[in-house]
């Protein structure tokens, strides 16, 4: 039997189940378009802009340690042959085992262990802050603020102020309780501010936190969250303060707030501060809710906001985004959370709108 006969049959006889987390982890930041396999040249750039450069390694032991990865010759590297590399080729684990080690320490979030599962290893889509990409552009909040702005900038057009809401726009499309039969009203107020205050501080808190959702979980998840929180705080409202205008995005706001409590839920072990975002998070919602409610209750001020819409806006955000988020290590009680939350959203919309059907002397009396 040739030399390279029995290197192929040793190759062949590495247990999957014996293969340390830490390498498939780290297959998988060479790997980033997730197909399984690894280019000689893709590798090999790797390691001299990594290991060469920091460590002085010589281009041609590099080049020899990406080729004698490829066993069959193809031009790439699967995750059996990167892990014979690292563990039993002599040359390679001479020169990368001490790197490897450190790059992991020190770059990689700890994870559990790999399961197995019918078919293979149950892999993960890569640490969190892997998937942050442009890559589609993250338009989607930037296109509702624009919208917000170009709402508000008409009426301020028409009536030469910015601290009205008597505008045109803001006339068609505020949340009335007394046209609650135009139920457009019940999202559109969204697009509404008070005054260029109102509008600003939206328009920072939103981009700010919508934009990094859009950048992992895509834009169209972020604006059904949006959207979710909208229509959670206007119905709320309309059950809990029936007399209450609405004007402003602060329901799509506070769940865009809780969503990112959600992401943090159900992608933890793929974080790597994960802890501290949680108390980060969790503090900004306690602290202006606590405000909010001193506000109301006790010395009276703004009693006319809408403070329920805020906080089923951040109900709203926590249920909906559990449930649509990306979950990029999907585990078996994960999913039953997710069918949880989705079926709460849905039993409280439906009870908001049910409650506006059936109750109609409920409310105050309509008039257009």
């Amino acid at each position: 039997m040739s030399h390279q006969q029995q290197q192929q049959q040793q190759f062949q006889s590495i247990p999957l189940d014996s293969v340390e987390s830490q390498w498939e982890i780290l297959f998988n930041r060479f790997d980033r378009n997730r197909d399984g396999k690894i280019s000689i040249i893709e590798l090999h750039n790797a390691l001299k802009h990594g290991a060469g450069d920091q460590y002085n390694i010589p281009p041609k032991i590099l080049a020899i340690i990406a080729q004698k990865a490829d066993h069959d010759q193809d031009g790439y590297i699967n995750f059996r042959e990167f892990l014979h590399l690292m563990e039993e080729e002599p040359i390679a684990k001479s020169l990368t085992t001490n790197l490897f080690n450190k790059y992991i320490h020190y770059t990689i979030v700890p994870r559990e262990p790999p399961r197995l599962r019918t078919g293979g290893l149950d892999r993960t889509d890569g640490d969190y802050e892997d998937e942050y990409s442009c890559n589609p552009p993250a338009l989607c909040m930037i296109i509702v603020s624009l919208i917000e702005v170009i709402f508000f900038s008409w009426d301020v057009i028409k009536l030469k102020t910015t601290e009205s809401i008597q505008g045109p726009m803001a006339s068609m499309f505020i949340y009335n309780p007394h046209r609650r039969r135009e139920a457009w009203r019940f999202l559109t107020y969204m697009f509404v501010h008070v005054g260029r205050t109102h509008l600003i501080v939206n328009l920072i808190v939103q981009l700010l936190l919508g934009v990094p959702l859009e950048m992992v979980h895509r834009g169209w998840r972020v604006v059904l969250i949006y959207l979710s929180g909208v229509l959670a705080g206007s119905l709320a409202t309309s059950v809990t303060d029936p007399s209450v205008y609405l004007a402003g995005a602060s329901g799509g706001v506070y769940a865009l707030i809780t969503a990112h409590v959600a992401t943090i839920i159900i992608n933890w072990s793929e974080m790597e501060f994960a802890i501290y975002q949680l108390l980060v998070f969790t503090f900004l919602i306690f602290f202006d809710f606590g405000s909010s409610i001193y506000n109301r209750y006790f010395v009276d001020v703004d009693n006319q906001i809408g403070y329920t819409a805020h906080l089923a806006g951040a109900i709203a955000g926590l249920l909906v985004g559990v449930y649509t988020l990306r979950n990029l290590n999907v585990r078996p009680w994960e999913k039953k959370l997710c069918w949880s939350c989705f079926v709460i959203y849905v039993l409280l919309i439906g009870s908001g709108v049910m409650w506006n059907i059936i109750f109609p002397e409920y409310f105050s009396k309509e008039h257009y």
